[in-house]
């Protein structure tokens, strides 16, 4: 027998259509087909007397006799029939039973749409939920999709969640999957909500806090009734595949001082084959880890005493070191100007740039004479006093100004994750001051930029522009002037771009890079966002060519690794821990071949360590030849140095790569000079060019 917490079947639940971040603002409200008195009574009754899916819904059975893309929409084959997930009706999302309420434009989205895999990983959630409530008998909380699937949150009063338990949630899953349990999509008083769900303090809190209409909509599904915007599948039946891989603790709404909760993470899929190959694909990325390869290459560590902030060891401090003089060299040829900012400032600077009335919560601040101040989560602010501490000509535009600065933010303890969420970083941050005219140019600038450090780096990347949304900031031909800039510079960049119309922040708009590692995920790091709002905050201004002393400039934020921890993090992963010649912080293991060559052996290491590469000697006189060469390749040393009586007669050494590829025999001056050429042009395969 499955049941451990006896079995409440008929409990609500309550999850939102989008992630993490959304479900906070208030999951659960939605706009919907009215239902009536009669019909919330049904769904109440139903609950109490465990008639969830018995008893027949009115209302709903009126709105079934309107038409629907299932009644009266465009007759699809069958095989496009089987594949849609969900319909997209003037821009929004659709129920594929809901009635059409007015003329509309109609999509029809398959699983490889990104907005039908959110509703399809809801609806698994959903399904994970009811066999979580038969499993377990507790409090259900949020079941929203994520990137890569769904997770449910529950609150258990004692017992916790084993992994012993997935096969039994899976069997439960593919049962509900089985019976192709409908989802109904009804609309309820939220009075009568808060009287069904008083059982669960979780889902009334939320009720109470974040609701605030009237009424809100409700889906059902089998014995569950979710608190739920949608939309969804049509039934439980069209999920084909599913799989319960992981669980962990969490904190409700992520707040180390409020209930921990259990959460259980699963993964769907429309063809079984889908499900094979995911599972291939986590194993490999299992095997990438950086968190796995930072412990095991030694490279760094983090500490409870210091939650969300990375300790990096000598080789991770190289790896680390490596990137900022990477981008410190491209700053030179391409004249921006390093600067230093405080870390500590009081709260009336974030006051005027905005931050601190929308962003306080996510900031450390704390009180220093009677007066409030905060350490800086970002650089713009301070960049902007830079701008403003002094009168500015238009001969000093466009003014681009770099900061390696650390940055706090007060990620909640429940999301921080290795070194993709942390606490404290830096960034390749910089600023550009320019004028109107000079977008364009600038722009340009930027995607070159960030081109020549990604194609180094052996990434391929997917551009998109951003536009104004609906309730922009500014003067209407400002942003068209800004936004044509930015087309015209992509345009003559040369790479494809997709159009996001409405996607822009609301104080301008913004070019969104997508980076795509060695196995096919994409990650975003590069930022150019043009701002016309914080330039007005600050009262920037410049003296114009004509003498006009009150010309507002244009702010570009722009960053190419972002977070320089997160770039490692995807770095470590892009190559599986072998990095390439320029980032090892393992470049050459020196090995004699008995005890008595260990002092030359020291000699060629002190000399490779004083020509600038990362080099090591292996002396352990308890080891093989062959196994100190085969340990030096199992640490990814780029190149092995073998030396023997021989090469220390000719004062040359032995070389071969961590893949076993043998150069031979070369003196010891040639070997140095050729590795540090191919470190200083960055070469991505250093081993074969040798």
């Amino acid at each position: 027998m499955c049941t451990r917490g006896g079995g409440r079947r008929r409990k609500s639940s309550m999850c939102t259509r989008d992630g993490e971040e959304e479900r906070r603002d208030g999951g659960g409200r939605a706009s919907c087909v009215h239902g009536t008195e009669e019909e919330e009574q049904h769904v109440y009754t139903g609950r109490r007397n465990g008639g969830g899916r018995a008893a027949c819904v009115h209302g709903a059975e009126e709105r079934r006799r309107k038409s629907s893309m299932c009644t009266r929409g465009p007759s699809p084959s069958q095989g496009l029939a089987d594949a849609t997930v969900i319909a997209k009706v003037n821009s929004s999302v659709w129920d594929l039973d809901r009635p059409l309420e007015e003329n509309c434009s109609l999509q029809l989205l398959k699983f490889d749409d990104d907005e039908a895999k959110a509703v399809y990983w809801h609806s698994s959630a959903h399904i994970m939920g009811e066999a979580m409530e038969r499993v377990y008998g507790g409090c259900l909380c949020y079941g929203p999709p994520i990137e890569n699937g769904f997770y449910y949150d529950m609150f258990l009063d004692q017992e916790g969640v084993s992994s012993n338990d997935f096969p039994c949630l899976e069997n439960l899953c593919k049962k509900i999957i089985k019976e192709k349990q409908p989802f109904e999509r009804l609309e309820i008083k939220k009075e009568t909500l808060l009287e069904m769900f008083k059982y669960n303090k979780f889902k009334c809190r939320i009720l109470n806090e974040k609701v605030t209409t009237p009424t809100t909509t409700v889906y059902r599904c089998g014995p569950l009734i979710d608190l739920c915007r949608g939309p969804h599948v049509r039934h439980t039946g069209k999920i084909k595949a599913l799989k319960i891989h992981k669980n962990s603790s969490t904190y409700w709404e992520g707040k180390a001082d409020m209930e921990t909760l259990q959460r259980i993470y699963g993964i769907s899929f429309p063809d079984p084959k889908m499900l094979k190959e995911w599972e291939r694909f986590q194993e490999e990325a299992k095997n990438r880890d950086h968190r796995k390869l930072g412990r095991e290459q030694d490279l760094f560590f983090f500490h409870d005493l210091s939650p969300g902030s990375c300790f990096f060891l000598p080789k991770g401090s190289y790896i680390y070191n490596s990137l900022v003089d990477f981008i410190r060299s491209e700053y030179r040829k391409r004249g921006f100007q390093e600067v230093v900012t405080p870390n500590i400032y009081n709260s009336k600077l974030w006051q005027t740039s905005g931050h601190w009335q929308h962003y306080s919560d996510n900031m450390f601040s704390f009180e220093v004479e009677k007066e409030v101040f905060a350490l800086k989560p970002m650089n713009c602010p301070g960049h902007c006093l830079m701008f403003d501490h002094r009168p500015r000509s238009w001969r000093e535009l466009p003014l681009r100004m770099a900061d390696f600065g650390v940055l706090h933010r007060n990620e909640l303890s429940g999301a921080l994750t290795g070194l993709t969420r942390v606490r404290r970083f830096q960034q390749d941050d910089a600023h550009i001051f320019c004028t109107m005219d000079q977008i364009e140019e600038e722009i340009k600038g930027c995607l070159d930029f960030l081109r020549t450090v990604y194609d180094c780096f052996g990434f391929s990347f997917k551009l998109n522009l951003s536009t104004r949304p609906e309730k922009f900031l500014g003067e209407p031909a400002v942003w068209d002037q800004a936004e044509k800039q930015l087309e015209n510079s992509l345009n003559e960049f040369g790479e494809k771009w997709v159009l996001n119309p409405g996607d822009g922040a609301f104080y301008g708009p913004k070019i969104d890079i997508q980076i795509k590692d060695a196995i096919g995920r994409y990650h975003q790091c590069a930022t150019i966002q043009l701002d016309f709002q914080l330039p007005i905050r600050f009262n920037l201004t410049f003296v114009s060519h004509d003498g006009d002393d009150k010309q507002r400039p244009v702010i570009i934020h722009r960053a190419i690794l972002g977070s320089v921890e997160r770039m490692i993090a995807i770095l470590t992963e892009n190559y599986g821990g072998k990095w390439p010649l320029w980032l090892s912080p393992r470049q050459v293991m020196v090995v004699p071949v008995g005890p008595t060559l260990d002092d030359y052996a020291q000699k060629i290491r002190d000399d490779f360590h004083r020509g600038g590469l990362m080099t090591d000697v292996d002396c352990d006189a308890s080891c093989t030849l062959n196994k100190k060469i085969r340990n030096a390749q199992l640490a990814q040393y780029n190149f092995i140095l073998v030396v023997g009586e021989k090469e220390k007669t000719s004062e040359t050494v032995n070389v071969r790569t961590r893949d076993n590829k043998v150069h031979g025999e070369r003196s010891v001056n040639e070997c140095m000079e050729r590795l540090k050429q191919l470190k200083a042009s960055r070469s991505r395969n250093a081993e074969e060019e040798f």
